[in-house]
């Protein structure tokens, strides 16, 4: 009688240890040195609407704050906030290159709305590497909701899926531009084009109306499927370095 009561001692041993082995395995998976995934507060982003032609518009909008939720999906945290509102460009531009440093990137232009700043990160070279978001009432700074999330193949959430660094796909600059017009004109008439740079997987095109920024778009450089920013609110004020 006593044997049987060995070997299910023995069994129950054994898989208590694999699983206190999983769960470190599991914890151990969960580091990483780059951007952090991390859950919203309020659901507040909306789901995409497709279009003609594929062309795809983001219909929801963020809260107050830049770091709202996103619905299902994690935002990208780069840097946690220190509970110090921000109020102002420069501030949200030092915030940007503390959070950058350690992808050793650098903070490009600086746009304020009335739901926080939007900002674009470059690389070394210069060029655009992807766009974060300052939440004004925290500091927080966290992977901009949208292309920059979902699009960008290098500090996106499906980064390396469509090969790193990649600029040029099947949409170029000029094919983009044409794009971003012709959804602008059936989808939302005045509005005109102004600046537009191109991040690892798509491009993002600054909007303006009556000669004023009104808003931004994003157009995906291997599909051409467009997405429009609706989180921003109204502009304030831009900065460049």
């Amino acid at each position: 009688m006593r044997r049987p009561l060995t070997v299910v001692a023995l069994v129950t041993a054994v898989t208590a240890l694999v699983a206190s082995a999983a769960i470190a395995v599991s914890t151990l998976g969960g580091q990483s040195s780059g951007p952090t995934m991390m859950r919203g507060d309020r659901q507040s982003w909306g789901s995409g609407m497709t279009g003609d032609q594929g062309q795809r518009s983001g219909s929801g909008m963020m809260g107050r704050s830049m770091m709202g939720s996103v619905g299902g999906m994690g935002m990208m945290a780069w840097l946690p906030g220190d509970g110090v509102v921000v109020s102002s460009i420069p501030a949200a531009r030092t915030r940007a290159a503390t959070a950058a440093k350690q992808a050793r990137l650098h903070p490009g232009e600086v746009m304020w709305f009335d739901n926080g700043f939007y900002v674009e990160l470059k690389d070394g070279a210069g060029k655009p590497a992807t766009e974060v978001i300052v939440d004004p009432r925290t500091g927080a700074v966290s992977t901009e909701p949208g292309p920059a999330m979902m699009w960008n193949t290098r500090f996106g959430r499906h980064a390396g899926s469509q090969g790193a660094n990649t600029f040029a796909g099947a949409v170029d600059a000029t094919k983009a531009r044409a794009i971003a017009t012709a959804w602008l004109a059936a989808n939302r008439a005045g509005t005109t084009i102004g600046s537009m740079d191109a991040y690892p997987g798509y491009f993002t095109i600054d909007l303006k109306r009556n000669g004023v920024v009104s808003g931004m778009m994003s157009v995906n450089s291997s599909s051409g499927a467009v997405w429009y920013h609706t989180w921003h609110g109204a502009f304030i004020a831009v900065e460049d370095s």
